[in-house]
C-alpha cells in the first residue's frame, strides 16, 4: 500500500465528508461555550455520550434572539466541515434554535409582525422630560433591578420621588399586572416617565414583555416609558413599542436623569467659567484702577472738579438773579393789583366821584363862559361879514341902484327902460328921481369900467 500525506488523507475526508452533511440538524446541549472579542461562538454540543464541536460565526450570532449560555438544550443547523490544522470535523452554525423555544419565536416573530403593521413600532415617540420630578417603576421588588434603579439614581441626584408599582416580570398573569401597573401610573398621573423592566433571563423568562396586552398598555400610555428588559442583547416587543429602548435597567435610570446630568454638568461648567471671567475682569479692573489713581489728573479732586465746580457757582448766581427778578416784578404786580383792589373800593370810589362832582360848577361855569365868548365872536365876525356885504356900503364907494318906478324892480340893463320912462336911482345918502331921455346903445367895451 502506497502510503498518503496527512494533508491528502485530511482533503480526502472532508471532500468525502462535507458534501455529505452539507445541511443537518443537531440536537444537544450547549458546554465550553466562549463568545471571542470578534463576535464569533465557539462552542460544543453534547449528549450524555457524546459531543461536536461547533462555530457560529458573527454574521449569524447577529441573528439570535438571544445569546445562548451554558446548559441550553438547543438545535444547531448547519454544516460539518474538517478544520484542517487540527484535523478535527466540526458543524458550521448557521440557526440556532432552544429547545422548547420554537413556537414562542414564531409567536414572537408574529405578534411583531402584526405591531409593525399597525404602526406602534414607527410612531413619534414622546420625548423625556428634562427634569423628571417623580419617576415611576414597574418591575419586582425583590429584584436586583429595583435596587440597581435606586443605587443610580440616589447616587447621582436627590429632589425626586421614586414610585415602585410591584409585579410580577414572569410567570402566568406577569403581563397582565405589568399592563394595569401602566394604566394605573396614566390613570392618577403618579409619574413624570416610566421605567419598565426587569433582569436577564431566557426567552420564556422575558415572555411577559413580549405580550400584546403589554405592548398595548405603552402604546396607549400618556407618559414617557423606558423599556429596560434583560440585557442589551435582549430585544422584546416592550423595546419596540416604548418611547425609549435602554440595554439595561442601571442604563434606564441613567436615561431618566440624562437631561439633568447634562444640566448640572453644564452649570458646573458655567460656573466656572463665569468664576474664571469674573476673577479675570476684576483683575483687569484693578489694574485700571491702579493706572487711574497714578494720574495726575487724579492727584487732586480740584484738578477735575474744578470746572464743575466754578460752573456750579455760575448756575447758582444766575439762578438766585433770575429768582429775584421775578420776585421783584411779583411784587410790583402785587402793588399794581393792591393799588387797583384800593381804586375799586366802594369808598374810595365815592370820595372820587364827589371830588370829581365838586369841580363840575366851576367847570360848568368856565365851560359856559368860554361857550359864549366863542359865540359872541362867532356873531361879531358874522355881524362883520354880513356888514360887508350889504349894499349901502357899496353905494358909499360911489355906485348907485336903479329902480323901475313901474314895478320897483331893479333896473340891471338898459334894454329894461324905454325913453321917457322914469326910474329912480338909490344912492348912499338918499334917491334921485329921473326920466329916462334918448335910449342909445353903445359898447359898453369904451365904458368907465
Amino acid at each position: 500500500m502506497k502510503p498518503v500525506t496527512v494533508s491528502e488523507l485530511t482533503f480526502a475526508i472532508k471532500s468525502l465528508l462535507e458534501p455529505a452533511f452539507r445541511s443537518v440538524a443537531v440536537q444537544g446541549e450547549i458546554s465550553n461555550f466562549k463568545l471571542q472579542s470578534s463576535g464569533h461562538l465557539y462552542f460544543s454540543l453534547k449528549d450524555p455520550n457524546s459531543q461536536i464541536s461547533c462555530a457560529l460565526f458573527k454574521g449569524s450570532a447577529s441573528k439570535l434572539a438571544q445569546m445562548p449560555k451554558e446548559g441550553d438544550q438547543v438545535i444547531a443547523i448547519g454544516e460539518l466541515s474538517l478544520y484542517a490544522p487540527r484535523g478535527q470535523y466540526q458543524l458550521i452554525v448557521r440557526e440556532l434554535q432552544f429547545q422548547g423555544m420554537g413556537e414562542l419565536l414564531l409567536k414572537f416573530e408574529k405578534l411583531k409582525e402584526t405591531l409593525r403593521q399597525r404602526g406602534w413600532f414607527d410612531r413619534p415617540k414622546k420625548p423625556l422630560p428634562k427634569l423628571p420630578k417623580r419617576i415611576g417603576v414597574i418591575t419586582s421588588p425583590t429584584g436586583a433591578v429595583i435596587q440597581d434603579i435606586l443605587h443610580i439614581l440616589t447616587r447621582r441626584f436627590a429632589g425626586f420621588h421614586v414610585i415602585l408599582n410591584p409585579v410580577k416580570v414572569q410567570g402566568e398573569g406577569a403581563a397582565g399586572e405589568i399592563a394595569q401597573a401602566i394604566y394605573d401610573f396614566n390613570k392618577y398621573d403618579l409619574a413624570d416617565v416610566l421605567i419598565v423592566g426587569r433582569g436577564g433571563g431566557s426567552i420564556e423568562d422575558l415572555w411577559a414583555f413580549n405580550e400584546e396586552i403589554v405592548a398595548k398598555a405603552l402604546f396607549e400610555s400618556k407618559i414617557p416609558t423606558i423599556s429596560a428588559v434583560g440585557h442589551e442583547t435582549d430585544v422584546t416587543i416592550a423595546d419596540w413599542v416604548a418611547d425609549v429602548r435602554a440595554p439595561t435597567p442601571s442604563a434606564a435610570a441613567e436615561i431618566a436623569i440624562a437631561e439633568k446630568a447634562n444640566l448640572i454638568k453644564f452649570l458646573s461648567q458655567t460656573s466656572q467659567l463665569s468664576t474664571h471671567r469674573v476673577q479675570e475682569q476684576i483683575r483687569q479692573s484693578r489694574f485700571r484702577l491702579t493706572a487711574l489713581q497714578k494720574h495726575p489728573l487724579l492727584s487732586s479732586p480740584y484738578t477735575l472738579l474744578s470746572l464743575p465746580i466754578q460752573k456750579l457757582d455760575d448756575m447758582q448766581t444766575d439762578l438766585q438773579t433770575s429768582l429775584q427778578m421775578r420776585l421783584d416784578a411779583y411784587r410790583t404786580r402785587l402793588g399794581a393789583n393792591f393799588k387797583r383792589l384800593e381804586t375799586l373800593n366802594p369808598a374810595s370810589q365815592t370820595a372820587q366821584f364827589k371830588q370829581r362832582l365838586n369841580t363840575y360848577p366851576s367847570r360848568l361855569k368856565s365851560a359856559a363862559e368860554a361857550a359864549l365868548r366863542q359865540k359872541k365872536e362867532q356873531l361879531r365876525a358874522i355881524k362883520e361879514h354880513l356888514h360887508s356885504l350889504n349894499p349901502k356900503n357899496v353905494l358909499k364907494k360911489g355906485y348907485s341902484i336903479l329902480f323901475s318906478e313901474k314895478d320897483h324892480s331893479i333896473i340891471l340893463s338898459t334894454k329894461e327902460i324905454q325913453t321917457g320912462e322914469k326910474f329912480t336911482a338909490l344912492l348912499s345918502d338918499g334917491q334921485l328921481f329921473a326920466t329916462a331921455d334918448t335910449m342909445d346903445s353903445y359898447d359898453t367895451r369904451n365904458s368907465l369900467f
